[in-house]
């Protein structure tokens, strides 16, 4: 059986109705995947009241939530905490098994860690975050802790970088002047003008280095994976530390072998498009 929090729970209101958004937008759905990113966000798990809190929702609505995403399997109850199960991987899982690009990708990645004994990653861009989808991680100690479905900001990232720059300038102004900018590090850039010139320069150079402003310490350089049509589908990206690899050894020894890499990983993208449409 399943135990909530005590106390009389809020009668229904508004919340339960459709959020307008035209015809075929299902609101419940949405404030459902909301629930989830709630407690994905909170590993040690959320209470009741926690989770209406932390969405906007009635006390009642958010049980009725919890309620049917714990008899699904994808929330467990631990007293009156909320806490997501392993279930929830099948999700990301799916969408990686049905893209067998990465798996093909992995190797070539390999190889380019080897050559240059550091991490690297392969991104593509959701919302204004980036999502990795592919890991190598290098024999180095890194402090910071990434895996397959770790979100990082796009602005912050070099990933998110040159996949910005594949916008046009008034979808990157559109962007930015509706995003979030967070300072991580005193080398942060947060002022929207001089990010939409360095994602310019991106667009332009075809790379982008971003050099401690996500984390002091570390450095990265990312370049575009493209398709037939020039369109920049993922990033891909070499990561280490500041004091260990200079700027100068990123753009001049590394970039290079990226840009092979990358080049036999779109050949890949190429081929499985075409057998896609045949």
């Amino acid at each position: 059986m399943v135990h909530l929090e005590s106390g009389s729970l809020a009668p229904e209101t508004d919340d339960d109705n459709e959020i307008s958004r035209g015809r075929e937008f299902v609101g419940s759905l949405e404030r459902g995947l909301k629930v989830m990113q709630a407690l994905g966000d909170a590993p040690e798990g959320l209470t009741l009241t926690d989770v209406a809190g932390r969405i906007g929702l009635t006390r009642a609505t958010a049980r009725r939530f919890l309620l049917t995403l714990t008899e699904l399997g994808y929330v467990r109850q631990e007293r009156r905490l909320f806490i997501l199960t392993p279930k929830v991987l099948s999700l990301g899982v799916s969408y990686l098994s049905n893209r067998p690009i990465w798996q093909n990708a992995e190797p070539v990645m390999r190889e380019l860690s080897r050559q240059v004994n550091e991490s690297c990653s392969v991104a593509v861009i959701d919302g204004t975050e980036i999502v990795y989808v592919a890991r190598v991680a290098g024999k180095r100690i890194m402090s910071v802790n990434i895996t397959i479905g770790t979100r990082l900001p796009a602005l912050t990232t070099s990933m998110g970088r040159v996949l910005l720059s594949n916008l046009s300038p008034p979808a990157l102004n559109a962007f930015l002047a509706k995003a979030h900018i967070e300072r991580f590090t005193e080398h942060t850039i947060t002022d929207r003008e001089a990010l939409f010139a360095e994602i310019d320069k991106v667009r332009t150079r075809g790379y982008a280095l971003v050099d401690q402003e996500l984390e002091i310490g570390l450095r990265s350089i990312a370049v575009p994976l493209r398709d037939r049509a020039g369109r920049a589908f993922a990033g891909l990206n070499i990561s280490t530390q500041a004091a260990r690899v200079a700027r100068e050894a990123l753009v001049g020894e590394f970039l290079p072998l990226m840009r092979e890499t990358a080049h036999r990983i779109e050949e890949f993208y190429s081929a499985q498009s075409q057998q896609s449409l045949s």
